[in-house]
Parts: structure tokens; C-alpha cells; sequence
């Protein structure tokens, strides 16, 4: 093995073992916000776009979308107060409804604008 071929496979190894250390590390915190989902309801007039973003069947704009409605409207009375946040519907809403609750916990609330 020539001294090049040496330098290549020591790069490759050396870049394996970086994204090998990184890669689960950056995942963690997705990994706790997923495991939460399945373990407690998560409360829609407090969870972070994060927490919501880890329910089955929404990602990271339809989460943010629910943060948004509940910032400009004030929180979320019902769990179908839900279907009136753009991109969430019916199918969406049966779907993660046994994972999602809304509580109302007075000073704990977002703050709203009117």
C-alpha cells in the first residue's frame, strides 16, 4: 500500500468515526421529544413546535402552524379547535388525538396577542 492510499483510508476512517460520534448525538434531542409523545399526552397550549413536530403525521411546518394559530388566537379550548389551523384535518386530527390534550394552566399559558 502506497503512502497515499494510506492518507485516503486514514481520511475515510477518520470521517467515519466523526459522523459515527455526531449523528446520534444531534438525534438525542429528537429521540426524548418522540419518546415524551409516547409516553404522556402533550398539551397543545404548551408544547413547543418540537414536542408537536414528534406527533405521528405532522413535521416541522404544521407544528410551528399550530404554534402560530395559538400565539395570534389565544389557547386552544377543545382538542378541534385544532382544525382550524391550516393543514390540519379530520383523517390528521383521529389520528393524533389520543396522543394530544388541551389544559389550560393560567399563568403556565402563552402569552397573546389580540
Amino acid at each position: 500500500m502506497n503512502k497515499k492510499t494510506s492518507v485516503s483510508i486514514m481520511i475515510l476512517f477518520c470521517v467515519m468515526a466523526i459522523l459515527g460520534f455526531v449523528a446520534p448525538q444531534a438525534g438525542a434531542a429528537d429521540q426524548a421529544v418522540s419518546a415524551k409523545t409516547k409516553t404522556e399526552k402533550i398539551n397543545l397550549n404548551q408544547a413547543t413546535a418540537a414536542e408537536i413536530s414528534a406527533l405521528p403525521g405532522l413535521g416541522e411546518k404544521k407544528a410551528e402552524a399550530i404554534v402560530e394559530y395559538r400565539t395570534q388566537n389565544g389557547p386552544f379550548a377543545a382538542v378541534e379547535d385544532l382544525l382550524k389551523v391550516k393543514g390540519i384535518g379530520e383523517k390528521l386530527l383521529e389520528k393524533i388525538k389520543p396522543m394530544i390534550m388541551v389544559e389550560a394552566k393560567g399563568a403556565d399559558l402563552p402569552k397573546t396577542a389580540k
